[in-house]
């Protein structure tokens, strides 16, 4: 039954040969007969038109260096360049005509007369040639070609399978097409389709990868032995591709067939015949290497797989990630990045020179990001650990990874890094925002904190919390009473704190969000507030300490914004998307927003500035004059260690640490020099892109303002503390001192009520012990004995006279004077000394 099948199937195939030359040759013809009409019927349900469409081509990223374009990775599952017809060997097009289809110029798609003796010497032996014409493979591999663009993989290996069953049906559909190809396409243009289509085996597609794969050159520079080897490989690659040795032999055998040809059709002289078949097979094999892996000079493998995520992650590109690679990886996109690999270089450097991939005992790990102000572009991304994800390499070289440490999870990143000191600068600029002065004096003592004194206004009751907490500044250290310049420059934990308790938790966490900070993940410890979101900390220590886990371009960022007049741009890595028509190919653009006034990230940045110039980022100086701001960051024990900061274009962080668990990276002996390394992408930043003098805050955010201190003599403590409280001061006890206000109240404060005071200052209350008294009033013009007797009524107990006038006291003399004064206070055991009024004795009147 199968070969009568097929004999039956051979002989529709001969009948329709026939009626395929009246088609392709005389299509008015009016054609007659049963089987005629049979045939064309047949023929006729058959698909009409194909349209060979764009071929899946690799897609390319590029980075500036030395304002030049260069590549710096490909994405393909079709390795595949197409080229012109001007720009391919005159010798690979004789080539494939004179083995594949000698008749090409002159049949209209379908050799009848071999189509027909094909079909049946395939129904009687089985399996005899094919007969195709170039437009039929052409046809075939569009076909193909269309089966690997379909997203869905079931369908997708449908499709394939149904491009390359052995059937009459698959075949006569290949004629149709190709009749149809034929009355679209000039003969050249098909020719060049077919070379830029045909697989030369793996992932090499067309003529001209595959001219830089086999021999590195291009499909115009390859010689007559070159190109008859390239289209030798196209009739069946793995048997023929010449970057496998065992090949080679065939491969030549097969040339040498195809020069035969050549000549046979006098595409080649003699001579050239000749001295071709003379020539040995020598492959130049240069691969086009795919992916991040690939893109290993100046560590750029972390940027590439960031650019990729982007796309992955953006809808404009398809449904879901894997559509969107599917694009990605055959769309033929240019890709222009943000990279500049100058920076880059320098980076990768520094990083090479002082934070080594390994060290033994520690999985110790460095990342840096530089962001542009005033657009968010990034300009380089580095860190100690280069970029793999191939499961070989990463096994064979532990200091490969696929994390990027500067980046959020979702985009190749870790979960980020504990913060530190570096969210300091956010306390600050609401500090700032709120009416307050970098002059303000904050309390620079560690001190143990009420948390019904930190304002909550997004929490229930208004206060954060009933509790206590101490806060203890680096190694214990005690400032006194300090500015809040002086706070930021040295990083006073208690000052910060201090800060925080007169303004509001909610609104310095509300500011960060605003700035675009945010989480790394949200896979964090579930014992940590808002697990499972990227939301931020509402805790008073994330408010001076940085207790979320943050990712390094995510600081890089918000930092822009206080030298880029208070605008902050969501991190990009793509400037502009082509399509392999030079069109521009849409893409979702990062967003800027004026997340700080102007005047508040000037003032921010005035304190950063001085914090490199007076204190303790010194290592962020620049060393051509540009001027800096910087603030640096420390966790508990060393185990993050941060800096943050930039010049007017540029803003760039720096992470070091231990990758997975916690190591004193400080006192360790690890030999991770991460200031080192901010200071050298800063100086490296400053000689590409300069720098401007910082903006000058408001005369505000400078200014000593002074506020009345009232009188809070024989107020208890907390009402005293209310009263100074209330109006911006921070209280301290200084103890008890003597007084005649009742024992446990205030007796006095410091600076005195009455007095004024510096906006924020500390005011000491002191309290009474109760140990003095009044001296009372009245006591003048009463007798002797009237102010003895009044003046042990109020508690004092020695009382002693003297004559203030005159020498000779009697009974009824009258005080005209009291030592201490009435109204004063003095001990109750001291001595009062009342001073009458005396008569003159008679020895004065002699």
């Amino acid at each position: 039954m199968t070969a009568l099948g097929g004999l039956i199937g051979a002989l529709a195939m001969s009948v329709i040969a026939g009626v395929l030359i009246a088609v392709a040759v005389t299509p008015a013809v009016a054609l007659a007969g049963t089987a005629a009409g049979a045939a064309v019927d047949l023929f006729e349900e058959l698909p009409s038109h194909i349209d060979p469409g764009q071929q899946a081509q690799p897609s390319t990223l590029y980075a500036k260096k030395g304002g030049e374009r260069v590549p710096i990775a490909s994405f393909y599952v079709q390795n595949r360049i197409e080229k012109k017809w001007e720009d391919v060997s005159q010798y690979v097009k004789d080539a494939a005509v004179a083995v594949e289809d000698p008749g090409f110029y002159s049949h209209g798609g379908v050799n009848v007369i071999s189509a027909a003796r094909a079909a049946l010497q395939n129904a009687v032996a089985g399996d005899g040639p094919g007969a195709s014409t170039i437009t039929m493979q052409y046809v075939r591999n569009v076909l193909i070609m269309e089966a690997a663009a379909i997203p869905d993989k079931e369908e997708s290996d449908a499709a394939f399978d149904e491009a390359n069953a052995r059937t009459t049906e698959r075949k006569l559909k290949e004629m149709r097409l190709a009749v149809s190809i034929e009355k679209k396409f000039t003969k050249d243009e098909i020719l060049l389709g077919y070379l830029n289509i045909a697989l030369f085996g793996g992932q090499v597609y067309g003529i001209e990868s595959a001219s830089n794969y086999f021999f590195n050159k291009s499909a115009d520079d390859v010689t007559l032995p070159e190109a008859a080897s390239l289209i030798a490989i196209v009739n069946a690659p793995n048997a023929y591709r010449i970057d496998r040795e065992d090949n080679l032999k065939a491969n030549k055998e097969r040339r040498d067939y195809i020069l035969k040809r050549m000549l046979v059709h006098k595409k080649i002289t003699e001579a050239q015949y000749e001295e071709a078949v003379e020539t040995p097979v020598e492959p130049n094999i240069t691969p086009r290497a795919s992916g991040c892996s690939a893109a290993t000079e100046y560590g750029v493998g972390h940027f590439c797989n960031y650019v990729k995520l982007s796309i992955e992650n953006d809808p404009s590109f398809g449904n879901d990630s894997t559509e969107r690679y599917f694009n990605l990886a055959r769309g033929g996109y240019e890709i222009d990045t943000t990279l500049d690999l100058d920076l880059q270089e320098a980076a990768n450097n520094a990083f090479l020179e002082n934070i080594p991939a390994e060290y033994p005992g520690f999985d110790a790990g460095g990342a840096a990001v530089t962001s542009e102000t005033g657009t968010g572009r990034i300009l380089q991304m580095s860190q100690n650990r280069p970029f793999s994800e191939d499961p070989d390499a990463l096994e064979r070289h532990p200091s490969l990874t696929p994390i990027n440490y500067n980046t959020d999870f979702e985009y190749g990143g870790s979960s980020g890094f504990q913060i530190g000191s570096t969210i300091k600068p956010i306390n600050l600029a609401n500090w700032l925002k709120q009416g307050h002065s970098l002059k303000e004096t904050v309390r620079g003592d560690p001190y143990t904190v009420q948390e019904s004194s930190i304002k909550m206004k997004c929490a229930p009751g208004g206060v954060y919390g009933y509790n206590t907490f101490p806060v203890n500044n680096h190694n214990g250290f005690r400032y006194g009473n300090r500015s809040v310049l002086y706070a930021t420059a040295y990083s006073i934990n208690s000052a910060f704190i201090n800060m925080t308790q007169k303004t509001d938790l909610c609104d310095i966490v509300d500011l960060a969000e605003a700035m675009g900070i945010k989480r790394a993940s949200d896979q964090l410890d579930a014992k940590l507030p808002n697990y499972g979101t990227r939301e931020l900390s509402r805790i008073p220590s994330f408010t001076y300490a940085g207790t979320d886990e943050i990712a390094p371009l995510t600081m890089s960022t918000a930092y822009a914004g206080f030298a880029g007049k208070g605008i902050v741009c969501s991190p990009t890595a793509i400037d502009r998307i082509t399509d392999r028509d030079g069109k521009e190919v849409p893409f979702t653009k990062n967003e800027c927003n004026q997340a700080l006034d102007p005047d508040v990230a000037a003032g921010v940045a005035y304190a950063l500035e001085y914090t490199v110039t007076n204190g303790i980022a010194g290592h962020a100086r620049s060393s051509t004059g540009v001027p800096h701001f910087a603030k640096t960051g420390t966790t508990n024990n060393y185990w993050d260690h941060w800096t943050v900061g930039g010049s007017t274009k540029i803003s760039t962080a720096i992470w070091t640490g231990n990758v997975v668990g916690k190591v004193d990276t400080e006192t360790s002996g690890l030999p991770y020099d991460g200031d080192r390394v901010f200071g050298m992408i800063l100086n490296a930043g400053d000689a590409l892109y300069g720098g401007d003098a910082f903006e000058k805050p408001n005369a505000n955010a400078l200014t000593v303002k002074m506020k009345n201190v009232p009188n809070t003599a024989g107020k208890t403590v907390e009402e005293a503390t209310q009263m100074l409280e209330t109006l911006g001061f921070s209280v301290t006890q200084g103890g008890e001192r003597d007084s005649s206000v009742t024992a446990g109240l205030v007796a006095e404060s410091d600076p005195a009520g009455g007095g004024q005071a510096p906006e924020g200052s500390t005011i000491t209350l002191y309290t009474s012990n109760g140990q003095m008294s009044k001296v009372p009033d009245g006591i003048v013009g009463q007798t002797a004995k009237e102010a003895e007797a009044t003046l042990r009524s109020a508690g004092f107990s020695s009382v002693s006279t003297t004559c203030g006038s005159g020498d000779k006291k009697k009974n009824n003399s009258v005080v005209e004077s009291v030592n201490p004064a009435s109204g004063a206070d003095a001990k109750n055991d001291s001595n009062i000394t009342l001073s009458l009024t005396c008569e003159k004795s008679d020895d004065e009147d002699d």
